[in-house]
């Protein structure tokens, strides 16, 4: 794989923190784009499923993409999440979004209408039609029921230089490495996991779009670094001290368990909107604990 680039490295999947009553909070948002830039992160990923972009209005998301576009100031690129079940409305929303100061789209699987494989070829390339960005795709079989395979990256791949990447999120490395082996050597895969990260590095990838990095942004890069750098056993090793971290972070779902550990940090709130519900106390605890007890490599 080709290890340079917009989207080698560390992408964060970020948040959108609210206020108690519901509302956007900028302010938070501002200091946490400047924690993960400052943090050494390569690019940030707005809107994405993370962000809880499903149950933003229209308004609300303009107004999320403008103000990361203007706070990041060109720091980093940026890459805007825009996807859905219903490809004649994403194309629609492709052709009305304000892009500025965006760098390429990240584009989910259609979810639960459960597409073929041509269905899922069809409908990304309608999307390369009306998107005016480079595209990375994403796939995440366990929130979508679909699973992209190689074969079809692989199509989409050679069909149009608009397509430059996937963010993969099988948790099957084997499908990972397919990937690798069969896409040209420009095309970016992506782990859509943190606790593949350096896995996914290791079979040909080029880092990681994490939500681990809102916490430990300057340790997650220096650890996406190292692993591009080849010098595995230690990356494997660091990241190896963050795993229950990681694992708490997804148990309640995304992003309930990041929140809840950027409110034990003092960063923002942990208000999530419905269908989503805050953190237990159980898991809260557990955070906390875990979070005390973690000593950076070499620390």
């Amino acid at each position: 794989m080709n290890n340079t680039g917009k989207f080698t490295g560390t992408g964060v999947a970020l948040i959108t923190p609210f206020l108690e009553n519901g509302a956007i909070d900028f302010p938070a948002l501002a200091s946490i784009i400047d924690r993960v830039i400052d943090g050494g992160s390569d690019y940030i990923v707005a809107l994405g499923t993370t962000s809880e972009a499903p149950t933003m209005d229209e308004d609300e998301k303009r107004k999320v993409a403008a103000f990361i576009s203007e706070h990041t100031a060109k720091r980093v690129p940026l890459v805007m999440g825009v996807g859905g079940n219903n490809t004649k409305k994403v194309c629609s929303e492709l052709r009305s979004i304000d892009f500025t100061g965006y760098d390429a789209i990240l584009s989910v699987c259609p979810y639960y209408n459960k597409p073929s494989q041509e269905g899922l070829f069809q409908h990304f390339m309608a999307i390369t039609e009306e998107s005016p960005l480079p595209v990375i795709l994403y796939n995440i079989p366990g929130r979508t029921g679909v699973n992209m395979l190689p074969q079809t990256v692989f199509r989409l791949a050679n069909s149009t230089p608009k397509i430059i990447g996937i963010k993969e999120a099988s948790g099957n490395l084997d499908q990972i490495e397919q990937i690798v082996k069969l896409c040209p050597k420009e095309f970016c895969v992506i782990s859509g996991d943190d606790a593949l990260t350096v896995r996914t590095i290791m079979a040909g990838g080029v880092g990681v779009i994490s939500v681990l990095a809102h916490l430990y942004p300057m340790e997650l890069s220096s650890i996406v670094r190292c692993a591009i750098e080849k010098k595995s056993e230690e990356a494997l090793e660091r990241l190896h001290r963050l795993d229950l971290i990681t694992e708490l972070l997804f148990k309640q779902g995304n992003p309930v368990g990041v929140k809840a550990a950027l409110s034990l940090m003092g960063i923002c709130s942990q208000e999530v909107r419905l269908p989503l519900v805050k953190a237990s106390q159980e898991l809260s605890l557990a955070l906390k604990k875990a979070i005390e007890s973690y000593v950076e490599f070499g620390k």
